[in-house]
C-alpha cells in the first residue's frame, strides 16, 4: 500500500513554508562588523591569542616540569624543573 500523492495546493504551500522558513533562518546569521565604541576592548593585549607571553613562558615552564619532557614548543631540555 503506497501513500496517495499529495494534492498540487498542499505541495504548494509546504514548499512555500520550507522556503520562508529557510530564508528566515539565514537572516539571523548576519555578522556586524564591530561599532568603533566597541573596538577598544578589543584591542586590548587579553583579547590577542599570545597577550600575555610571560604567563605563557611561566605555564609553558611548569608543564614540561611536571611532564619531564619537553617538545612542540621551543628548545628541548631537561624536566627536574630547577634552573
Amino acid at each position: 500500500m503506497s501513500t496517495p500523492p499529495m494534492p498540487r495546493r498542499a505541495a504548494r504551500a509546504a514548499m512555500t513554508t520550507a522556503l520562508a522558513l529557510a530564508a528566515l533562518a539565514t537572516t539571523g546569521c548576519a555578522i556586524t562588523p564591530p561599532q568603533p565604541w566597541e573596538k577598544g576592548a578589543l584591542a586590548r593585549p587579553e583579547m590577542t591569542m599570545g597577550g600575555d607571553v610571560l604567563g605563557d613562558r611561566f605555564a609553558q615552564h611548569i608543564y614540561t616540569s611536571k611532564e619531564n619532557a619537553s617538545g612542540g614548543n621551543g628548545v628541548g631540555g631537561g624536566g627536574c624543573g630547577c634552573n
